[in-house]
Protein backbone atom coordinates (compact mmCIF):
# COMPACT_ATOMS: atom_id res chain seq x y z
CA UNK A 1 0.00 0.00 0.00
CA UNK A 2 1.72 3.59 -1.33
CA UNK A 3 2.20 6.20 1.97
CA UNK A 4 -0.46 8.14 2.96
CA UNK A 5 1.34 10.92 4.00
CA UNK A 6 -0.27 14.35 3.29
CA UNK A 7 1.07 16.04 0.39
CA UNK A 8 0.93 20.14 -0.14
CA UNK A 9 0.39 20.99 -3.42
CA UNK A 10 0.35 23.99 -5.82
CA UNK A 11 -1.33 23.82 -9.10
CA UNK A 12 -0.84 26.89 -11.62
CA UNK A 13 -4.02 28.35 -12.62
CA UNK A 14 -3.73 31.60 -13.39
CA UNK A 15 -6.29 32.92 -11.56
CA UNK A 16 -9.55 31.99 -13.94
CA UNK A 17 -9.84 28.89 -12.27
CA UNK A 18 -10.64 26.98 -15.86
CA UNK A 19 -11.99 23.95 -16.55
CA UNK A 20 -8.81 21.93 -16.56
CA UNK A 21 -8.05 23.21 -13.01
CA UNK A 22 -10.85 22.39 -11.17
CA UNK A 23 -10.37 18.68 -13.08
CA UNK A 24 -7.16 18.13 -12.11
CA UNK A 25 -8.67 19.31 -8.42
CA UNK A 26 -10.74 16.52 -8.95
CA UNK A 27 -8.30 13.97 -9.97
CA UNK A 28 -6.09 14.20 -6.96
CA UNK A 29 -9.56 14.19 -4.45
CA UNK A 30 -11.08 11.14 -6.54
CA UNK A 31 -7.56 9.24 -6.46
CA UNK A 32 -8.00 6.41 -3.80
CA UNK A 33 -5.11 6.66 -0.77
CA UNK A 34 -3.96 9.94 -1.74
CA UNK A 35 -4.13 12.74 0.79
CA UNK A 36 -3.20 16.49 -0.11
CA UNK A 37 -3.63 19.73 0.11
CA UNK A 38 -4.77 22.45 -2.07
CA UNK A 39 -1.90 25.17 -1.61
CA UNK A 40 -3.25 27.25 -4.87
CA UNK A 41 -4.77 30.56 -4.66
CA UNK A 42 -8.13 29.95 -3.29
CA UNK A 43 -11.73 30.89 -5.17
CA UNK A 44 -13.33 32.94 -2.92
CA UNK A 45 -9.75 34.69 -1.20
CA UNK A 46 -8.93 36.18 -4.44
CA UNK A 47 -5.29 37.93 -4.25
CA UNK A 48 -5.51 41.79 -5.44
CA UNK A 49 -2.77 42.91 -8.17
CA UNK A 50 -0.60 45.13 -5.81
CA UNK A 51 -0.02 41.89 -3.46
CA UNK A 52 0.21 39.20 -6.14
CA UNK A 53 3.40 38.20 -6.26
CA UNK A 54 4.33 38.52 -2.31
CA UNK A 55 1.17 36.93 -1.80
CA UNK A 56 1.59 33.99 -4.43
CA UNK A 57 5.08 33.06 -3.05
CA UNK A 58 3.40 32.76 0.45
CA UNK A 59 0.74 30.23 -1.12
CA UNK A 60 3.79 28.36 -3.09
CA UNK A 61 6.83 28.26 -0.53
CA UNK A 62 5.07 25.74 1.44
CA UNK A 63 4.20 23.13 -1.35
CA UNK A 64 5.99 20.20 -2.10
CA UNK A 65 5.30 19.77 -5.25
CA UNK A 66 4.33 21.95 -7.94
CA UNK A 67 1.48 20.67 -10.90
CA UNK A 68 1.50 23.17 -14.59
CA UNK A 69 -1.12 22.29 -16.52
CA UNK A 70 0.39 22.53 -19.91
CA UNK A 71 -2.20 24.27 -21.90
CA UNK A 72 -2.82 27.13 -20.33
CA UNK A 73 1.23 28.77 -20.89
CA UNK A 74 0.43 30.67 -23.86
CA UNK A 75 -2.77 33.33 -22.56
CA UNK A 76 -0.76 33.10 -18.87
CA UNK A 77 3.45 33.46 -19.81
CA UNK A 78 4.51 36.09 -17.19
CA UNK A 79 2.52 34.62 -14.33
CA UNK A 80 3.47 30.73 -15.09
CA UNK A 81 7.62 31.96 -15.92
CA UNK A 82 6.88 33.47 -12.46
CA UNK A 83 5.96 30.50 -10.59
CA UNK A 84 8.29 27.84 -12.37
CA UNK A 85 11.26 30.69 -11.49
CA UNK A 86 10.12 30.49 -7.97
CA UNK A 87 9.79 26.58 -8.17
CA UNK A 88 13.21 26.06 -9.36
CA UNK A 89 14.79 29.34 -6.33
CA UNK A 90 13.18 26.44 -3.94
CA UNK A 91 14.00 23.64 -5.21
CA UNK A 92 10.51 22.37 -5.47
CA UNK A 93 10.18 19.90 -8.82
CA UNK A 94 7.65 21.06 -10.90
CA UNK A 95 5.41 18.35 -12.71
CA UNK A 96 3.53 19.15 -15.28
CA UNK A 97 0.36 18.06 -17.17
CA UNK A 98 -0.33 17.66 -20.56
CA UNK A 99 -4.05 18.27 -21.44
CA UNK A 100 -6.09 15.71 -22.99
CA UNK A 101 -5.74 15.67 -27.14
CA UNK A 102 -2.71 18.36 -26.63
CA UNK A 103 -0.15 17.91 -29.50
CA UNK A 104 2.19 20.09 -28.28
CA UNK A 105 4.00 21.41 -24.77
CA UNK A 106 5.23 24.33 -24.37
CA UNK A 107 9.11 24.07 -24.12
CA UNK A 108 9.82 26.17 -20.71
CA UNK A 109 7.18 23.78 -18.87
CA UNK A 110 9.23 20.36 -20.57
CA UNK A 111 12.50 22.11 -19.79
CA UNK A 112 11.41 23.37 -15.78
CA UNK A 113 9.54 20.13 -15.27
CA UNK A 114 10.94 16.61 -13.64
CA UNK A 115 8.00 14.76 -15.87
CA UNK A 116 5.75 15.11 -17.87
CA UNK A 117 2.16 13.26 -17.22
CA UNK A 118 -0.72 12.52 -18.73
CA UNK A 119 -4.10 13.44 -18.30
CA UNK A 120 -5.59 11.15 -15.76
CA UNK A 121 -4.56 10.94 -12.37
CA UNK A 122 -3.04 8.01 -11.33
CA UNK A 123 -0.10 9.33 -13.57
CA UNK A 124 -0.34 12.69 -11.87
CA UNK A 125 -0.49 11.01 -7.96
CA UNK A 126 2.54 9.04 -9.02
CA UNK A 127 4.99 11.44 -10.52
CA UNK A 128 3.49 13.77 -6.82
CA UNK A 129 4.39 10.31 -5.35
CA UNK A 130 7.93 10.40 -6.75
CA UNK A 131 9.30 13.79 -7.13
CA UNK A 132 7.32 15.34 -3.58
CA UNK A 133 10.11 16.90 -1.44
CA UNK A 134 9.61 16.15 2.15
CA UNK A 135 7.53 18.75 4.40
CA UNK A 136 10.35 20.22 6.86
Amino acid sequence: MPSLRPYKVFISHAWDYSQDYWRVVRFLNDEPYFLWENMSVPEHDPITTDELEYELRNQMRPANVFLIIAGMYAGNREWIDFELAFARRTGRPIIGIIRWGAERVPAAIQDAAVEMVGWNGRSIVQAIRRFAVPSG
